[in-house]
């Protein structure tokens, strides 16, 4: 199988990056919704990380939030990086195995979308993000799309040629629990009669 990096380098050279943004869409503005509307009930200057940000698009949303005084992203895949920076603001994107990644300073506000399920050991990441990229009281928020009671996802890993991590809706919960995040949330985003919807974990660290 194909190393996922490696798609995604493909699939930014194909601009398939668009159309991932285009599909995630929905899913990412319900996610952005719920933790920028409690940004704003804190009501102080904040900084935010999209892990595995793509072609950047989250990044250049959530930076026209007025309390937002950092907004960077993070990817692995050169390709998207260059595709981030040649639509928005180079020194907002780069270019990082998020297995070496440190931030030089902490964030009070962390998403992702689509990239937990590609890791070898995401229970490992999770609990680097809790430990030491993530302020007091900041917040995780992560998207997943494939998961067991989406069944529709069930035949990604084939179809894509990647290995992608199959599990239960309360397997993830207890992971995030697991790896030390408190008043852990999920629930269904941007569901539909003929979709599952995407699978949305949220917890924060104490």
């Amino acid at each position: 199988m194909k190393d996922a990096v490696a798609v995604f380098n493909e699939w930014a050279e194909l601009d398939k990056d668009l159309g991932m943004e285009r599909g995630h869409a929905d899913a990412v503005t319900e996610m952005l919704d719920f933790a920028l509307k409690e940004r704003n009930r804190i009501n102080k200057n904040y900084t935010f990380l999209d892990l595995g940000c793509g072609n950047g698009w989250v990044v250049r949303k959530v930076i026209d939030d007025p309390l937002c005084k950092k907004a960077l992203g993070i990817d692995g895949a050169d390709q998207m990086i260059a595709n981030a920076k040649a639509r928005g603001n180079k020194d907002d994107y780069i270019l990082a195995n998020i297995h070496d990644y440190e931030p030089q300073k902490k964030f009070d506000l962390i998403h992702s979308m689509e990239v937990l399920y590609y890791l070898e050991d995401p229970e490992s990441i999770l609990k680097k993000i809790s430990n030491s990229w993530l302020a007091k009281e900041g917040r995780l928020i992560a998207g997943i799309d494939l998961y067991y009671e989406n069944r529709d996802s069930h035949s990604w890993e084939e179809k894509v040629g990647t290995k992608m991590l199959m599990l239960q809706q309360a397997e993830w919960i207890e992971m995030f629990e697991s790896a030390g995040f408190s008043n852990v949330e999920s629930w269904r985003a941007n569901q539909t009669e003929g979709w599952a919807g995407t699978l949305v974990l949220t917890g924060k660290k104490d």
